[in-house]
């Protein structure tokens, strides 16, 4: 469990929980969920001296589940956030080679694909306490705990920040710029999605194509619509955060720090909106190739098949004239004249090239449908 005391413009790193929250400050309270279970006592003892009231049992079995959606619900003291980040390449590695339902690595034009995989992070917002619970190892904490000891120079067992604009001034602020971090990578994601799509794309469009990877395809939309409803829940769960801080601000706040405050969520909110609009417009341009591909197969079809009967067209009166000279008959006309044959063949050769030439013209022997 890692403890982190802000105050105006300072932080710390403790060892114990202190007794109480610092004055104008606030402390943030950093576990591993593997770790909740063991450290759930000692838990329950600070959210109580700092919060004002322990954690519900249902908001406890939240944090513990890996696999709780993205959501928002209250108290009269706090207020709980479960927002899914997206897994590291190293956990996705690491899931696939547990065969989480997959053997081995991604397919080949599925990387980005797969990596929409989600991570649970808890985050219980009193007024000058943070609780935050993620999967071990989460880089979003590393990273901000990593970002606040570089900018911190270390004095007589007091951290001052080198800039102080960079410390949260709330856990609200704190709990918004973490969910930033997080929203970022599915704005870095959803760049790589799209890379992918439009090679698919244009390998579907490309002219003769014969595409055959279909049960690719299929599982890059499957995440799509999975990476969608994320979002949607992602959105719902900060909207519902942010509708609340409009009507009970956080005490303790000035009137630019609540403005500040509603200004980020209001960023996070959108930065989600605009990962669920482009995910929407690839799935619909997904599903709109897919159906020029199949029309445009069908179209090379039809031109296909409009030639084999224009050519079935032009021997069918050929058919015709031998099937009338095959006749058991011992008496017809140029059956036994020496130049029959070449008359015959003339004529038929004749009537090949009339209707070659009526159909060439009609563009039905043309190489396109033009």
């Amino acid at each position: 469990m890692q403890i982190v005391e802000f105050t105006p413009g300072t932080l710390r790193f403790l060892d114990t929980v202190p007794p109480q929250a610092p004055e104008g400050g606030f402390v943030w309270i950093y576990l591993d969920r593997e770790d909740l279970a063991e450290a759930l006592p000692a838990l329950q003892s600070a959210c109580f001296r700092l919060g004002g009231s322990s954690l519900l049992d249902l908001h406890l079995r939240d944090l513990e589940s890996a696999t709780h959606p993205s959501q928002y619900d209250y108290t009269s003291v706090y207020d709980l956030v479960i927002f899914r980040r997206l897994a590291t390449p190293e956990e996705v590695d690491h899931e696939l080679g547990k065969g989480s339902g997959r053997d081995g690595p991604a397919p080949d034009g599925l990387a980005s694909f797969y990596r929409i995989r989600t991570r649970a992070v808890g985050f219980v917002v009193y007024d000058r306490l943070l609780v935050t619970v993620h999967p071990r190892g989460c880089f979003t904490s590393r990273s901000f705990i990593s970002r606040y000891l570089s900018d911190a120079v270390q004095s007589d067992g007091l951290a001052a920040a080198a800039n102080r604009s960079r410390l949260p001034t709330s856990p609200s602020d704190l709990m918004l710029r973490m969910v930033n971090v997080m929203v970022d990578s599915y704005l870095e994601l959803r760049r790589q999605l799209s890379t992918e799509l439009d090679r698919w794309q244009h390998e579907l469009l490309r002219p003769g194509s014969d595409y055959r990877n279909w049960s690719a395809l299929m599982i890059a939309r499957r995440e799509l619509h999975t990476l969608e409803d994320l979002c949607e829940e992602q959105n719902d769960a900060m909207q519902e955060w942010l509708d609340t801080a409009r009507e009970q601000p956080p005490p303790g706040l000035s009137q630019a720090e609540r403005d500040g405050l509603i200004a980020r969520a209001r960023d996070v909110i959108e930065h989600i909106q605009r990962v669920v609009h482009q995910v929407r417009r690839m799935e619909q341009g997904a599903e709109s190739v897919v159906q020029i591909h199949f029309s445009a197969q069908s179209n090379r079809t039809n031109n296909i098949m409009r030639t084999l009967t224009a050519l079935t067209a032009i021997f069918l009166p050929l058919n015709l004239m031998t099937g009338i000279f095959g006749m058991n008959f011992s008496s017809m006309p140029l059956l036994h004249d020496p130049l029959g044959f070449w008359a015959a063949i003339l004529f038929m050769v004749a009537v090949a090239g009339l209707l070659g030439l009526v159909f060439w013209r009609k563009h039905y022997l043309a190489r396109s449908g033009r």
